[in-house]
């Protein structure tokens, strides 16, 4: 996908000023509109970003989960809640050890094709997003299976056949892990573990994907796609609860504005919203009291930087642009959703773990700009000769509101930003690649452990870990975690992993998230959880409300 950019460049004061007061937008009331009662039913999403993929091994992001999540099942599936039930199997057992996890899977289970799903396609799936050849971002994830990395890194004598899982018949599944994983069924409830349909990927493997190609074996299939425009799915006929389903087809938009999604919902062009514009959000509290949905997240968002491009391969740069940052206006003053300030990468959700403190969080701002200078005048810049980059940020009116601010802060400690915008799935292609001095981002549990964030800077993370930090003492604490069964001396680990880089700071975190949004009254069934995952087979909505 191509994307659009808009470079801009401002001092202090024009930052803060900019930051802080976008005005509020006027809009007109809510359309009413008279629906068939014999039409189906349509669901209306706004979905944040154009997904790059709807191959469930080659997607990254949370707006391709919420499509990816809706047409495919994974051994486990959310519930409403975001709580991991059993989806694709009917029943789990696990050994005395705990390496050794045996499924078996729905016998009325199948694709929307007709074909039933076994055993092999959720071990065609797993080897074929751990083949190196892949190259598939998310394969680190599930290194926890036995001899994961060793096939993923393409390790010699290693094939994807000699990956831990097994096929024992049609509908018995094994899995062996390198570790007891207590996390694994909300692993299982994740993408990058979901089966594909062997039959026709091995038949079609470049154009599978494809609307009226692609074949699913979740409640519901792809049926149309147009690019930066919207993409549809309908109930699969063949799913083992297909009566159950409310929704007889789902259509999601790509709503990177948010301030046009908010117009498209407050005109019924919109159901839901997965995100609203933070400078509305007093606005919406008095007129959309209901609608309008913030929410505690397991989510942190961070600057990335790229540690292996000087001048950012210096600690002193690091450390002065991480103290120069005031989380707490950019938390209450430029977000004001809800937001907390960030000094770890773990964010205080996390079950079974204490993080370590920043060694500067107890600092006064004053003393924390004082030692920034400090540290870029050692580093040899000054007021006269600035250290001039490239800030790139996701296009959004609140992360545009968050890179003038930051922008501001740095520019008080002789660090001059050139602000870069780009859509978000534009702006992640730059991260993963590379392409990028110092960029925001942001990170979404993947299950409540708090290794899948300490995961990010693992030098064996390939894509994820955006800036290229690589530092074995730090590699030597996360294996030794991986392989530590007692959950609080393996707390106490991954927690001294955590203090090495935040006093490193290959990467900066600056807020701990909310999820936001626009839900109609009309939309039942909606709940709001930390994970901030809302599958649609949950949801209906009631027409007369929809309508009055």
């Amino acid at each position: 996908m191509s994307g659009t950019s808009t470079i801009l460049k401002i001092g202090a004061v024009g930052a803060l000023l900019v930051a802080g007061f976008i005005g509020y937008s006027s809009f007109n009331d809510n359309a009413t509109a008279v629906i068939d009662a014999d039409a189906p039913i349509v669901f209306h999403r706004g979905n944040a970003a154009e997904p790059s993929s709807l191959d469930p091994h080659r997607a990254s992001g949370t707006w391709e989960n919420r499509i990816i999540g809706d047409m495919f099942l994974g051994l486990y599936t959310e519930d409403a809640n975001a709580d991991a039930i059993l989806g694709a199997a009917e029943a789990h057992t696990v050994s005395d050890d705990g390496l050794v996890h045996t499924f078996t899977i729905r016998e009325n289970h199948l694709w929307s094709d007709g074909v039933p799903v076994t055993a092999h396609d959720f071990v065609y799936g797993l080897q074929r997003i751990m083949d190196p050849l892949m190259a598939a971002q998310y394969a680190s994830i599930l290194y926890v299976i036995q001899n994961g990395q060793e096939v993923n890194e393409g390790a010699e004598g290693y094939s994807p056949g000699d990956l831990g899982v097994v096929a024992v018949d049609d509908r018995t599944l094994e899995i062996h892990l390198t570790r007891p994983v207590p996390f694994l069924p909300q692993l299982l409830t994740h993408y990058t573990t979901f089966p594909v349909p062997m039959h026709l990927v091995e038949a079609m493997p470049d154009t599978w994907a494809r609307a009226g190609t692609m074949v699913t074996n979740g409640p519901y299939v792809l049926t149309e796609w147009v690019p930066n425009d919207h993409i549809t799915v309908v109930k699969n006929e063949m799913f083992y609860e297909v009566d159950m389903l409310a929704i007889d087809e789902i259509i999601y938009y790509p709503t990177d504005d948010s301030s046009t999604a908010l117009r498209r919902f407050r005109a019924g062009e919109l159901d839901m919203n997965s995100d609203f514009p933070s400078q509305q959000f007093d606005w919406l509290k008095e007129n959309l009291p209901e609608e309008t949905h913030v929410f505690p997240y397991i989510n942190t968002s961070y600057i990335a930087i790229n540690n292996i491009s000087p001048p950012f391969d210096d600690i002193r740069i690091r450390q002065a642009l991480a103290m120069a940052i005031d989380r707490d206006i950019l938390a209450y003053q430029v977000y004001r959703t809800g937001q907390t300030p960030a000094y770890t990468l773990v964010p205080p959700l996390m079950p079974n773990y204490t993080p370590p403190r920043s060694f500067f969080e107890d600092w006064p701002m004053e003393e924390r700009i004082a030692r920034a200078q400090e540290l870029m005048t050692e580093a040899g810049y000054s007021a006269e000769n600035p250290l001039q980059f490239v800030y790139r940020y996701r296009d959004s009116i609140d992360n545009r509101r968050a890179a003038v601010a930051v922008a501001g802060f740095w520019s008080v400690i002789y660090a001059e930003a050139d602000l870069i915008n780009t859509e978000v799935a534009t702006h992640y292609d730059d991260l993963r690649a590379g392409n990028f001095e110092v960029g925001d981002a942001g990170w979404v549990a993947d299950y409540a452990d708090a290794e899948n964030y300490l995961f990010l800077i693992d030098s064996h993370s390939g894509q994820l870990n955006y800036g290229n930090y690589n530092n074995p003492e730090y590699d030597a604490l996360l294996l030794l975690a991986s392989q530590t069964v007692d959950l609080g001396e393996r707390a106490a680990i991954l927690a001294q992993a955590e203090a090495i880089i935040l006093n490193e700071l290959p990467l900066i975190p600056t807020v701990y998230g909310v999820s936001k949004a626009l839900v109609g009254q009309h939309v039942q069934g909606y709940v709001d959880n930390v994970l901030d995952i809302h599958r649609t087979r949950y949801i209906s909505l009631d027409e007369e409300q929809r309508t009055s």
